[in-house]
């Protein structure tokens, strides 16, 4: 749970903001671990978070360059990503810029730490592939079967990563006492400038 009395600075509310974003990149049970993600044209889906750089500030996700919110990202960047923490009463706002990136060391290392049970998501049909049956989209000999690293080869080219670089911030505490809410925007410099708002 989170006591408001924990939370008189707004560089209070900062460092816990980062503190939850950090804890949901890493452990696969925090609450805030598979949070909707929602890309300029009104769409928005579950994702998981791979990681928060907190001193970038910014989220990676992982995609499939095939996928229809690719082309939503590089016709139009603005992202929103919403977590929320119902134990801890917290929902974490954010909207920033999106990046898809295909190629380079960060890429290949996301792959690299991949399973080959996960990756084999990559040989399938693209998102939204049309279907006159319900299907995976995976090749029936990978249905259920961890494919190797030579099958995986033609895989790697439909891989990506989303980068979501953090412009602004909206922190929310739900209490019964009344609820508590700050809200940061990044200056030219790199900077966080808060203040408290009315929920």
């Amino acid at each position: 749970m989170v006591e408001t009395s924990k939370f008189q600075t707004l560089e209070d509310v900062r460092e816990d903001l980062s503190r939850r974003l950090v804890r949901a990149a890493r452990d696969r049970r925090s609450p805030m671990h598979v949070p909707a993600v929602i890309t300029s044209d009104v769409d928005a889906r579950t994702m998981v978070l791979r990681e928060f750089n907190s001193r970038d500030w910014a989220l990676r996700f992982h995609t499939d360059t095939r996928a229809p919110k690719v082309a939503a990202i590089n016709a139009d960047p603005r992202m929103a990503v919403l977590f929320y923490d119902k134990g801890a009463k917290v929902q974490i706002r954010v909207k920033g810029t999106g990046r898809v990136l295909a190629d380079g060391p960060l890429v290949q290392e996301a792959w690299d730490k991949g399973t080959n049970f996960a990756r084999r998501c990559y040989l399938g049909d693209g998102p939204g592939a049309l279907s006159d049956e319900p299907t995976s989209g995976l090749p029936p000999e990978f249905e259920g079967h961890e494919p190797t690293d030579e099958q995986l080869v033609p895989a790697r080219e439909n891989f990506a990563i989303l980068m979501v670089d953090l412009e602004e911030l909206d922190w929310l505490y739900l209490a019964h006492t009344g609820h508590v809410r700050a809200q940061f925007t990044r200056d030219d410099r790199g900077k966080w400038q808060g203040r408290w708002v009315s929920p």
